[in-house]
């Protein structure tokens, strides 16, 4: 599996087992088929692209690759040259290219390269294809070619199974209380969740406490009595 040099780790919980499908079982079934068809999913920040598409990435295994466009600002457009010969390849935050006519145009190329190639294009963005703002038409239409799926966010009792879930893979124990807590004081989309879970556990090992609400009251207040 290859990525680009981002700064950019690829999550070792990012697969399918790990993901709560909510309303998104079809959309899965897509991405864990056999199919050829590029994709192109979209939702709300949070729920869930980079997930489905590392995922995807962790599945195909060897001769696939994840690239984020969300930092690709900083390269040349001829950063996307070779991947069409990958035979899966997930490009995440495309909307991030929107207006930069280079990169429309490089994505352009790579779409018609890897439709030769028969490779597998995933694309993950804010909107639908034709809700972005495009220069280049062609590129417009190209995208507008690919299955759309939006990625449906998780209602409240399938966040609590995905903190439930979460923690049970880490080896840790929740308390109905402590999930309560969490779902009414924490930021509600999964992926804020996740990152302060994880982020508790680490503090509860360090102090070998448990994951009570008074514990959990005071990490956060000490966390935010960090902030400058």
């Amino acid at each position: 599996m290859k990525q680009l040099p981002l700064g950019v780790q690829l999550r070792a919980h990012a697969n399918f087992a790990s993901f709560s499908p909510g309303e998104n079982r079809e959309l899965i079934a897509a991405l864990t088929g056999g199919g050829r068809d590029p994709l192109w999913l979209w939702g709300n920040p949070g729920c869930g692209k980079t997930h489905l598409l590392q995922a995807a990435c962790a599945q195909g295994g060897a001769g696939t690759a994840y690239f984020p466009l969300k930092g690709a600002a900083d390269l040349p457009p001829e950063s996307l040259s070779g991947f069409a010969s990958c035979r899966l390849l997930c490009l995440d935050d495309v909307d991030a290219a929107a207006g930069n006519l280079p990169w429309e145009r490089a994505l352009f190329t790579l779409f018609n390269e890897a439709a030769e190639a028969r490779s597998r294009l995933i694309f993950a963005a804010a909107a639908a294809p034709r809700q972005i703002k495009w220069g280049l038409e062609d590129w417009r239409s190209r995208a507008a070619s690919c299955v759309i799926y939006q990625v449906r966010d998780l209602d409240e009792a399938a966040r609590g199974e995905a903190l439930r879930r979460r923690a049970r893979e880490r080896g840790l124990e929740l308390p109905a209380e402590t999930l309560e807590y969490l779902m009414r004081r924490m930021p509600r989309d999964l992926r804020s969740l996740l990152e302060i879970l994880d982020e508790l556990d680490e503090a509860s090992l360090a102090a070998q406490r448990r994951l009570t609400v008074p514990f959990i009251r005071d990490a956060l207040e000490k966390h935010a009595g960090t902030k400058p």
